[in-house]
């Protein structure tokens, strides 16, 4: 089964910081989708029409992959579980990712909400070792708790 990376979390008041644990799962769109070792796309952004002649026959045909982060997508928690180390490119067994795309999870079913009106949000970003030219960013979206 996956196992997403633990991330540690501060929540903190005028009366002080309670750690709240919590994990990182990855953007579906960084997974290998396919029936039976079949890819269900063709190319980078067109369904297979063998599997996915509407989309809920892909979505009946078709499965999403659990991920391997390290080891694919060079995703791992930092020695004090309260960050992610992530590697723009991770050579793999099959091939070569660029990137990751990753959200907060409170559980293991249902997206982390931040309820941020009238609170502050920090965070550490570490980018000594970045390119020049890549882009290290995190951003807030608007999406369902459970996706």
């Amino acid at each position: 089964p996956e196992v997403h990376p633990d991330l540690w979390m501060q929540e903190c008041s005028a009366s002080g910081c309670d750690w709240q644990k919590g994990s990182v799962v990855m953007d579906a769109n960084w997974r290998w989708i396919n029936k039976g070792g079949q890819n269900c796309y063709t190319n980078d952004d067109t369904w297979d029409p063998d599997f996915c002649s509407d989309p809920v026959t892909c979505a009946q045909t078709c499965s999403v992959e659990g991920a391997d982060y390290a080891s694919t997508y060079g995703v791992t928690t930092n020695s004090f579980k309260d960050g992610v180390n992530l590697k723009f490119v991770t050579e793999g067994q099959y091939s070569s990712n660029y990137g990751s795309r990753l959200y907060v999870m409170d559980s293991e079913d249902k997206y982390k909400m931040f309820r941020l009106k009238n609170r502050e949000f920090t965070f550490t970003v570490d980018d000594s070792t970045l390119t020049c030219g890549l882009n290290g960013a995190l951003y807030f979206v608007e999406m369902d708790q459970r996706g």
